[in-house]
Parts: C-alpha cells; structure tokens; sequence
C-alpha cells in the first residue's frame, strides 16, 4: 500500500513545520511520506535543531523551502501549522486535503528572551506538542478532514 503525502506548512518553514516533518519521519515513516514547506522562506531555526536533537530526532540536514521547490507531488493532505499559512495556503493540484492545526510560534514567544534554557523549555513544549499530534497520523488527519 503507498504511504500517505503530507506536506506540513508553515509561514517560513524554520521551525513548527521541520518539527512536524521529522517527527514523522521518525514516527510514521511506514506509513506517511512527509514533506515540510513554508509560504516564504526565513531559513532553519537552531533552537528547533536542538531541541529535536534532544528528542533523538535529527533535523540538522533540513533546509527551509517552499512548495514550488519540493516539486510537483500529489499531496493527499496539507497540514497547516500556523494561521498565516492556513489564510495564505495556496491550492495544490490533485485531491489534497488541507487540515488546519495550530501550534504557538517558539521564535516569537521568545523573542524577548536571550538565548538559553528559558528559551529552550518554549521550543521543547511546542516540539512535544506536535509528537502528540504526529502520533495521531494518519488516523487524525481523516477524522479531522
């Protein structure tokens, strides 16, 4: 049977989208070929490397893309992670299905905070947010669409 596309996107795809494209691969490779993008591109967030890392789940060979650059793939569902993407999500050709669910901002949560441990417990529970929702595939993703 093939697996399942799914592209998760975000507004700059630097952090919740790499987040929920490595968890999948982590999590549900058998079954979900997952895909990350952003409506824009702001590069790959550090923090969300680290803290992934942190979990056993390597993200460091990622980079921030958009859909054009991943190519012509029939997604069977688009997962919107942040509110811009899902206002500004573009149309994808074939049958996708896009499902909207948000996750809090860890670049901007923190930025007004420096670098360090305070900073790093945001990214964590955003990044432990979205495993509980990847553990959910694909089963969620149909109850949700």
């Amino acid at each position: 049977m093939p697996k399942m596309k799914v592209l998760f996107l975000c507004t700059g795809n630097s952090c919740r989208s790499q987040m929920a494209e490595g968890w999948a691969n982590h999590l549900k490779d058998d079954v979900i070929e997952a895909y990350s993008a952003g409506i824009e591109k702001h590069g790959l967030n550090p923090h969300a490397v680290r803290v992934m890392a942190e979990a056993g789940v390597d993200i460091s060979k990622h980079y921030s893309k958009t859909p054009e650059e991943i190519g012509a793939v029939h997604y069977d569902y688009v997962v919107t992670v942040c509110g811009h993407a899902n206002e500004r999500c573009p149309v994808f050709p074939g049958q996708a299905r896009v499902v909207h669910v948000g996750f809090e901002d860890p670049p901007k949560l923190t930025q007004h905070l420096p670098d360090g441990e305070e900073k790093l417990v945001v990214y964590r529970r955003v990044r432990d947010e979205i495993r509980r929702f990847v553990e959910t595939l694909p089963e969620g993703l149909k109850r949700d669409a």
